[in-house]
Order: C-alpha cells, then structure tokens, then sequence
C-alpha cells in the first residue's frame, strides 16, 4: 500500500465505479456534519487521514467498443476501478464539489461569466475542476459526458445521479428512492453550509475549503487484483461511515459464497448468472424498500419477517435472525468441500429432556459411524437461488402490507382492509400478511382473511386488556405454514376464531367484563374513553360508517395524526372545563359524575378540521354553527359543516345527559354491528357508558354543586 495520496493525485487518469455489489449512498445528517466539521475544523499545517480506498482493477480489455468509458480506456490514457470500499465518501466529495461549483456561478462578482472565467484557485478554472474531478467530455461538440466518478451501468441511482446532481441535460424518466433522497439532501446540506461560509468569508474562503478538501484529506489507495479477493476483503472490511445493514451484510456474503464453489460444483456460466440473480433480487429488494422515498421501510425489519416465514419463528428478539443466516444457514463452512475423519471420542452427554428427544426424531438424528471419511458440502447453489428469488418476491408484498394504494395489483377492498390494519396497529400480523399476499391468488378470499384479523385486533387487543403477545407464537408460525402451503386460509381463520373466543360467553354475547375492567380504571384516572387506545380508530370507522355513495369524505386519517394525544382531533362535546352556558343542562348531577359524561363514549367527537382551543368551551348552539367575526370571516368551521360525524350531532337541539346517553348507546351498537359480536341486553350496555350513578348511589339522591 503506497504513502497516502489527495484526492487532486488520486483522481489523475482514473474512473472509478460503484459495481453492482454496494447498496445506494446512505450517508445522513450525522455522517454530513461530521464531514464538514474536519474540513471547516483543520488547521492549515496538518492533513486529515481519510482512511483506506480499496479499488479492484476493471482489466480495460473487458471494456466494450460501446461502453461510455471505451475511449479514455482505449488509448491507455485511463484506467477503470471498481470501488470495493471507499464509495460513500467518494460520493460526498462529489456532492460537494458540484454544490461548490453551482455555488460560484451564482455569486455576483461571477455573474454572466463563462466557466472558463471563473476561477476556484488562481489557476484553476471551474471548467478545469469539472474535467478533473466529475467528468470529461468527448469532441467533437463536447456534448458527451463520460463521468470520473459514478454508477456502474444499470443502477436505479445513476440518472437521479447524472440528470439531477451533476445537471445533465436531456433527462427522461428519473425514479426516486430513498438512495436518490440522500444524494439530494447530502447536495443541498452543502449548498446552505457553503452559501452561508462564503456570507462569511468570501471567495477567499471558498478557494480555502477547496485547496483543503483537494490536498490535505488524505486516502491510502489499495489495489486488489484478483476478483475472487475482491469479496474476500468485502466479507472482511469494517465499513467506514455508516455501519452496514443486516441485508447489505448478507448480500455480502451470498456473493461471497458464489467464489468458494469449484467450477464442477458451479459452472462458470451458472455462477455468473447466480451472482445476477442476487445483484438483481438486491436491487428490487432495496428499490422497493425505499420505493417510499419520505417513508423508507427498514431492511432488517423485513429481513427478520422473510427469514420467519422462509426457515422458522424464534420467540426471541433482537438479532437473532441474521446470526441463523450468517452463522448457521449461509457459511462458508457449508460450502467448502472437506474430507472429513469422524474419530469417536468419549465425551459427556447431557441429560436430555423427553422433548429434545422427541425433536431429534423429528428432525431424523442418526448414530454417525466412526472410522471412517466423508464429504461434506452442505449448502448447494440451488438452495441460495431459491432463497434469493422468494426474498426478491416477498419485498414487493412486503411493501404492500405497508402501502397498499400503491401497490396497483390489489382490488379497492383489499386496501381498504390493509389500510385498515395499518390504522388499527398490525401488532405481529404484517409478517402474516405479506405470506397471504404472495400465496394467495384469490383477491377475495384474501380481503375477507384480513377482515377477520382486523377483528381479532379490535376485539382481542382493543375491548379486552390481553397482552400484546397474546397468541403471537402461534400466529407467527403460521406464516410458514401458510408461505408453505400447510395452512389454507379457511384453517386461518378457523383459528383466528378459535383464539378469540374466549372473549365470548357460552350464549354467543360479548363477555364485556375486561372491556369494563379496562375502562373502570380509565374513569378513574380522569380520562375515561378518552384515555382508551381504541377510540381515535374506533370514531374513524364510525365516520367511515357514516359515508355513503353521495356522501364526500370529510376526514382524513393523517390529518388525526398531526394533533398531538387527540387534543384536537377529539372533541369533548360537553367540554372539560364547564362554562356557566353548560351548567343548565347538568343541574343537580355531581361534580364526579359530571366528568364521567364528559368523558362517555356519546359525548367524543371526532372532528374534520382543528378547532381553535379557546372556541372549545362555547355552548352547544354555538359549537353547531360557523364562528363568523364582525367582518363575516370564518374563524372555525361549526359541527353542521363539519365531518359527517359532527353533523350528524348538530341535529340535536340541546345536548345534556340524555343526548349522551343517547349517542353512546348508538356507538356501542355500531360497536356490535361493525365487529361482529352482541352485548347482553340493555344493562350492559348502559353499563359500558359509566353514566348515571357514582359509587352506586341513584339519581334521586344526588346533590347539585
């Protein structure tokens, strides 16, 4: 490895690619400012170590007639690399050096000046920069652009890259992802950091950070020869930067494993297509994950949720995928042929348990004869391929389980079901979902069985107090055996019912004593249905409930989750703090059972816009209708032109205990309708409210405050 070098010496007669074997650029805000702050922070008499570029040659006869690179390469003037690590800051420095470019054009003593007036040093022109670091350009017209640093062919970054970063012109489609979302924030951070050093310090300071950033970070450039190295060292390498992921990782270490065949193991043509089958899986995998750019899905949560539903559930947590596959199913230990002597040796056994020996019959242990040799190769390609193609297929319905109106593929029904499940809360079900998804062929069938988990949610998780990991085991099995064939839908939900009906009496009807449990300590804390997690969902479906076909919706469930704990999305009718317009309406009921109605199911209303917190308190005439100042401004919506919900309530002339108590008894029958389950009679039911009496006292023998 040569003395460390900077960047203006590394990048003379080099190109440098990313291959098809790196993930997109990952670098965030922490990785950015940490950047900045050595360039800005070093002093001028010393160099700031950047740490080890690791290159792989690309051999210039492998370089087409056609390729963009053929003719800097073909004359020996250039030679191609691939970068094996190293490509994250690469990328910065490129980031930074267009924004910087951009930045020089725009100010005013460059205004109307051609780049080739327009000076970084005293010697260097932005167009000498441009030809020196990003790209040169190919006579006669000089109009095509063959780039020092960028993608390999095909990556999904590289016209985001070309035509958005480096301002190509000519761009078609351009499709962005969570890896073209870093490039441009990494471009725009240093655009507002470089705008506001030179507000401070001027050209001067600019042409300063340049001559920094060119000749004092320093990189050891290591050259790696042979391919087969090439992912030796990946396998090896500590990433620099930002730490790779579970997925990257295992990416990592399939390709690997391609090198360790023998060619009569692996074909030299079978090998390479095996290693385009991974490089492609990876690169829909990664695409559909950050296919969201705004809501990238985490790789190792969808790693985790595959390998479920591929090899097997662990009732633990944390890591504990990524160390079967790394360690146990995807090794090179697998791989490698070995002759092997099995030597009998005396050793101690360990008790076993009448179910670990159960297990070994199951899994069809045998007595290994001693004295004798064996090969072992475990691992066979076929297995890696058919691993590979299923991750490939699952991350398109893995994406579906999170953004079905997305997906193109999936009937009005079936994303209304999805989209519910993602309001409720999925609780260990996602998994489940994106094995139905992909096994299941029928979109029907497939609507009613997320129909049925949506039920066992709400009334399991909702109206009882089980834990969350109430039945988790069992259902996340079932992910496998439905990824497997072993478990049709209709057993689904056979069992799904089965799980559930402990939450039923032996009559049929609800056995609504948890529910009440539940809410009793809410009501003693003050919050009541307020305090329930269930109600910002359950008044969503209850507005849902109340559109028809010449009805428009009036309310949007991302616009609940913009008011912080429900303090305006959920509105008290009867307000907390009692003003003297109310006191009418609840004369001679207690203070205490005063906050019970409050706090009712009947008197929460879920509303269409915010309402301003001071307006909450009016009387109830003047909550139904618009506020209007002097001037005939509106300042709030009123109920009657609110969401279909609030509408519905400002058809009530007073609202007092009765109206309630009305309206509570209608949510728990729309509770009833909507989920699918019965409450005993009338008393339960009135019970539920929490209206009424307070520490069992009756209505006559109350007193007025």
């Amino acid at each position: 490895m040569d003395q460390p070098k900077p960047l203006d010496s590394l990048f003379n007669q080099k190109l440098f690619r990313i291959p098809d074997y790196q993930r997109g650029y990952a670098w965030g805000r922490e990785q950015l400012d940490a950047f900045w702050e050595d360039l800005i922070s070093l002093p001028d008499d010393r160099f700031h170590y950047t740490g080890v570029l690791t290159l792989n040659e690309f051999p210039s006869t492998k370089v087409q007639q056609d390729d963009k690179e053929f003719w800097l390469v073909d004359d020996h003037s250039y030679r191609l690399y691939h970068i094996v690590d190293g490509q994250q800051r690469l990328m910065t420095f490129t980031l930074f050096l267009q924004a910087f470019i951009e930045l020089l054009r725009s100010v005013p003593e460059n205004a109307g000046q051609v780049d080739d007036a327009i000076y970084l040093t005293n010697t260097l022109s932005i167009t000498a920069v441009e030809r020196k670091f990003l790209f040169e350009l190919k006579p006669p017209g000089e109009a095509f652009r063959t780039y020092k640093f960028g993608y390999a062919d095909g990556n999904r970054s590289d016209p985001y890259m070309r035509y958005r970063i480096l301002g190509e012109e000519g761009s078609g489609t351009v499709v962005e992802t969570f890896y073209t979302l870093n490039l441009s924030n990494g471009k725009r951070y240093f655009e507002e950091q470089l705008r506001a050093w030179y507000k401070e310090k001027g050209t001067q300071g600019l042409q300063d950070l340049y001559r920094t950033l060119t000749k004092r970070f320093l990189f050891n450039e290591y050259i790696i020869e042979d391919e087969f190295d090439v992912f030796v060292a990946f396998e090896t390498m500590n990433n620099r930067g930002k730490t790779l992921s579970d997925l990257e990782l295992l990416k990592n270490r399939l390709i690997y494993l391609t090198t360790l065949y023998t060619d009569a193991e692996l074909p030299p043509d079978e090998r390479k297509d095996l290693r385009q089958l991974i490089n492609g899986a990876w690169e829909e995998v990664y695409f559909q994950l950050g296919r969201n750019k705004s809501k990238p899905l985490n790789d190792d949560e969808f790693l985790r949720a595959h390998w479920m539903m591929y090899f097997r559930y662990s009732r633990q947590t944390g890591r504990d995928y990524i160390k079967f596959l790394l360690e146990e199913q995807f090794t090179p230990q697998r791989v490698h042929q070995k002759t092997v002597q099995l030597v009998e040796l005396e050793e101690a056994e360990e008790q076993k348990s009448d179910a670990d020996l159960e297990a070994d019959d199951e899994n069809g242990f045998d007595e290994i004869e001693s004295g004798r040799s064996m090969m072992v190769a475990e691992l066979q390609p076929g297995e890696v391929r058919d691993y590979v193609n299923s991750l490939k297929a699952s991350s398109v319905y893995w994406f579906y389980t999170y953004f079905p109106e997305l997906s193109g593929d999936l009937t009005q029904k079936e994303t209304d079901w999805i989209q519910r499940l993602n309001r409720l809360g999925m609780a260990y079900f996602r998994p489940l979902l994106m094995a139905i998804l992909k096994n299941c062929g029928d979109p029907d069938q497939r609507a009613s069985i997320f129909k049925e988990i949506e039920r066992f949610i709400f009334v399991v998780f909702r109206l009882t107090q089980a834990r969350s990991t109430y039945r988790s085991s069992e259902f996340s099995n079932a992910v496998r055996a439905v990824d497997c064939g072993d478990m049709s839908l209709a057993e689904l939900k056979e069992r799904l019912r089965e799980r559930m009906s402990f939450t039923f009496t032996d009559e049929g009807h609800f056995a609504h004593d948890d529910f009440h449990l539940l809410l009793q300590k809410k009501f003693d804390y003050g919050q009541g249905y307020y305090g329930w997690s269930g109600l910002r969902y359950f008044l969503y479906e209850y507005e849902l409930g109340l559109l028809s076909n010449t009805r428009q919706k009036k309310v949007d469930w991302v616009d609940l989750l913009k008011s912080p704990k429900d303090k305006i999305s959920i509105e008290h009718i009867y307000p907390q703090t009692e003003t003297a317009a109310w006191k009418p309406a609840f004369k001679g009921i207690r203070k205490r059972e005063r906050e019970a109605y409050r706090n009712s199911l009947g008197n929460l209303l879920l509303l269409s816009s915010a309402i301003n917190s001071s307006l909450q308190n009016d009387a109830f005439a003047d909550k139904k209708n618009p506020k209007i100042d002097s001037e005939g401004r509106k300042l709030r919506n009123g109920y009657a032109d609110g969401s279909h919900s609030e509408i519905e309530v400002s058809k009530y002339k007073d609202w007092g205990p009765n109206e309630i108590r009305e309206r509570g008894i209608q949510l728990l029958r729309f509770i009833e309708k909507r989920w699918n389950l019965s409450f005993t009679d009338d008393q339960s039911r009135e019970k539920l409210l929490f209206i009424g009496t307070v520490d069992g006292e009756k209505p006559d023998e109350r007193d007025s405050e």
